[in-house]
């Protein structure tokens, strides 16, 4: 089997940092900043993506770059003759296959519903979500509608099969490299639209300014949370990536590169949504927000200034376009390890993975409607209550992530050795200056982080 690759470093960049930009900048960053004291949130965010996030994406591109395998085939391959040790450590290939076919399915309906939000700001006035209880209302009549939800759900899902049936260049980097650009134009204009708000200027103080007196050990621990979402880690995203990056392709200046592109969208985004939200209804209406952030509380922000229709349109078409690219890296890894695994040409994954995918996410869709009386591992306390999309959140994003997480650290400082994963990572050309930053990550912020990430998902961190 023909194995495929980027064309060029930039063709990497844009479809790692692709997959990196996606629901969980768009949507997630902005409401967790808001939940969680706004400045100090993003202070704390920013010192963990130049370290603990720093540290594992570039462990797993280049673990990837090493081995040219899926996750699976990686942590075999990295794991032969070493005894006891690469036996215990070898499940870790799976655990980040697993969750990105976890994850996928619910993506796509979240990805479902900002199709149907597109649709809405083309066809409704903007100005009938001036009424919060017709903005929470058309929302909430929209995911509890079988037939709509399941429309656009399977829209989004094949407008993700059409990129990764066009292979790893012309599908998905051709994609990414036009997508990107243009979405960050489009967060640039409607950044610049939030800053001449009446009140921004609130917003943008509670956003960028810390505050000590909020800062608890829920700060670190969600910021490292979304840390696993914002830079796709922990998925076997990225060491799929890195198994088609060329072995000539300077390895730290792409995920530098990466990490830059995440790092300033998730910023931009923040900047995009809070002012407004401040602007609208306070500090108060943004701490409170939460996941329902952009389907309810955004539309009425537009509604309420000049020019909403069409800033909603295009803020809309913005996150379909972040959800897209990140779904788009989520089946390619899917589809690479069935590819890998199974022996099978693309369009065969292609099919299989489409197959899992449409059976959970309409369940999870029904999750909403008739099957809204399902529980699932409502023995949990967390889960009480939960919906069928929470608990698989929990169980990718709070369970499978870290545990995926302090494997792959494993395999990094105790099968493979750091000596040789530096040797790998390092340029001869060109100096490493922060190599001493993550090898102390690695051997000593990464696994504690990650323990505490855990013990917070399962109640025993109080």
């Amino acid at each position: 089997m023909k194995h495929e690759g980027f064309s060029s470093r930039i063709g990497f960049v844009l479809a790692a940092a692709g997959s990196a930009v996606g629901l969980g900048n768009i949507w997630r960053f902005p409401y967790l900043a808001a939940q969680y004291g706004g400045g100090i949130f993003l202070l704390t965010y920013l010192v963990l993506m130049l370290t603990f996030g720093y540290a594992l994406l570039l462990s797993e591109n280049c673990i990837g770059r090493m081995t040219g395998c899926s996750p699976i085939g990686a942590f075999r391959q990295l794991c032969q003759n070493k005894g006891i040790a690469g036996k215990l450590i070898v499940p870790g290939g799976w655990i980040n296959s697993i969750v990105p076919m976890i994850i996928l399915p619910y993506y796509c309906v979240i990805g479902g519903w900002v199709s149907k939000y597109v649709f809405t700001m083309l066809s409704t006035p903007v100005k009938e979500f001036t009424s919060p209880e017709y903005a929470a209302g058309h929302f909430t009549g929209f995911i509890t509608s079988p037939h709509w939800s399941l429309i656009f759900f399977t829209f989004f899902v094949i407008i993700t099969a059409l990129v990764v049936c066009c292979g790893v260049e012309k599908g998905i980097e051709r994609f990414s490299k036009i997508l990107m650009p243009v979405l960050i134009l489009l967060i640039i204009a409607i950044c610049i639209y939030c800053a001449f708000l009446p009140n921004a200027k609130a917003g943008f103080t509670y956003y960028l300014k810390p505050e000590w007196s909020k800062f608890s050990y829920k700060t670190v621990v969600e910021a490292m949370g979304q840390l696993f979402f914002s830079l796709s880690i922990a998925m076997g995203i990225m060491i799929t990536y890195g198994s088609y990056m060329r072995k000539g392709d300077d390895l730290v200046s792409s995920v530098n590169h990466v990490e830059l592109f995440d790092t300033v969208v998730s910023f931009l985004a923040g900047l995009m949504i809070i002012p407004a939200v401040v602007a609208f209804g306070g500090e108060e209406a943004a701490a409170n927000a939460g996941p329902g952030l952009i389907f309810v509380i955004m539309p009425q922000v537009f509604a309420g200034f000049a020019g909403g229709q069409l800033v909603g349109l295009l803020f809309f078409v913005l996150v379909l376009f972040a959800a897209a690219t990140s779904a788009v890296s989520l089946l390619e890894t899917n589809v690479h390890t069935l590819m890998q695994e199974m022996h099978l040409a693309r369009k065969k994954a292609i099919a299989l993975c489409l197959v899992e995918v449409m059976l959970i996410g309409m369940v999870t869709v029904l999750g909403y409607n008739l099957l809204s009386h399902v529980h699932p591992l409502a023995f949990i306390d967390a889960l009480k209550g939960k919906d069928i999309l929470d608990t698989l959140d929990y169980i990718s994003n709070s369970i499978l992530m870290p545990i995926g997480a302090i494997f792959t650290t494993l395999l990094v400082i105790a099968i493979v050795g750091l000596k040789t994963i530096c040797s790998e990572i390092r340029n001869p050309e060109k100096p490493w200056y922060r190599e001493y930053v993550y090898r102390f990550c690695m051997l000593v912020i990464v696994i504690p982080c990650l323990l505490i990430v855990l013990l917070n998902a399962t109640g025993l961190l109080k």
